[in-house]
């Protein structure tokens, strides 16, 4: 009988990386649509209050946020409450241009839906809210929202 060799014993046969540029594109497509991109940096403190009656919003692409609290950098822009507006500081008196800016950025038919909501830090002092809902009432922002985490009862 005869015998067969076998050329090149123990060899492996190399890795195909044919799909290698597939698997790469899908993954960054993956994470291009999956990734939630921050609209704001927040430059002052805002821990919001705890709530026992929680309701979400049903439609956040109609919601402009107002922060209002201390600053981070506390040694620089002192310790008094402020009001921040997109990525800087703001005055009251600046709310009507931002809330005009923001109704000018919808739809005309969402224009009437546009929420404002105030996240508060919980050691702020009434009265700054008081003057940004006087604000707000003068321009005819009525949609008011505070935003609250929900309270965990143990």
């Amino acid at each position: 009988m005869a015998r067969f060799k076998r050329k090149g014993k123990g060899r492996l046969p190399g890795i195909s990386t044919a799909s290698l540029p597939d698997i790469i594109f899908m993954l960054l497509f993956f994470f291009m649509v999956t990734t939630v991109m921050r609209e704001t940096t927040l430059i002052v403190k805002v821990k919001v209050p705890d709530a026992t009656e929680v309701q979400k919003l049903e439609r956040k692409s109609l919601v402009s946020y107002i922060y209002i609290g201390p600053p981070l950098r506390s040694q620089i822009f002192g310790t008094e409450s402020r009001i921040q507006l997109n990525d800087r500081f703001a005055s009251v008196s600046e709310i009507q241009n931002f809330i005009v800016a923001e109704r000018e950025a919808r739809d005309e038919a969402d224009r009437g839906l546009l929420t404002a909501s105030l996240k508060v830090d919980q050691e702020t002092k009434m009265g700054i809210v008081t003057d940004v809902k006087q604000e707000l009432r003068r321009i005819g922002a009525f949609r008011i929202n505070y935003s609250t985490r929900r309270r965990i009862d143990k």
